[in-house]
């Protein structure tokens, strides 16, 4: 809130990340591919310190087995990283579209929200549905492969949830409350 000097009272504001007049555009998730560059940094200097190890572990007292330890595993790592470095294939227009196919029904709101499943950490979206009707009368998830766009699991079911309380309280869709 923010005090108007004029006459005194308060006015509301929007904080500024909500403000859509500085809307520059729609927000992309970032490709997990990115993963691989500081996997190759792993690998890299994993790789230097072996080869100290090789070269240097009979000559110098500074160079030990924590050298070799230290090499294994950075490159370990590093290659786990490059492994886990899937390329995002979906995005998560391409996501919704195709869990709204899935659900059977039309959609009004919906949520994409990026997870990675398993050890390798492989991308998904999850994806949760309400249909279109004013309260929804159904909702789904769906948890989509973001690397083949495959649906790997999909549930829908009635709406559970009552908001009978809130039908009186909102609004309709379009009209705009005065108050003076």
């Amino acid at each position: 809130m923010s005090e108007d000097s004029t006459d005194g009272e308060y006015v509301d504001e929007l904080p500024e990340d909500l403000n859509v007049s500085e809307y520059v555009g729609p927000h992309t998730f970032p490709n997990n591919n990115r993963r691989r560059v500081p996997a190759a940094i792993y690998i890299v200097i994993g790789l230097v310190c072996i080869g100290f190890w090789l070269v240097y572990s009979d000559t110098s007292a500074l160079v030990n087995g924590g050298i070799l330890a230290a090499g294994l595993g950075l490159t370990a790592f590093g290659i786990y990283g490059m492994v886990a470095g899937w390329t995002l294939n979906v995005d998560e227009t391409e996501a919704l579209v195709t869990a709204s196919r899935q659900v059977g029904f039309a959609v009004g709101h919906a949520s994409a929200q990026m997870v990675w499943r398993g050890w390798l950490s492989r991308p998904s979206w999850r994806i949760l549905l309400y249909s279109a009707e004013n309260p929804p009368n159904r909702r789904g998830i769906v948890l989509l492969d973001g690397v083949s766009g495959d649906v790997i699991e999909w549930f829908v079911e009635e709406n559970p949830e009552d908001w009978g309380d809130l039908e009186d309280a909102a609004p309709a869709s379009g009209t705009e409350t005065v108050s003076e």
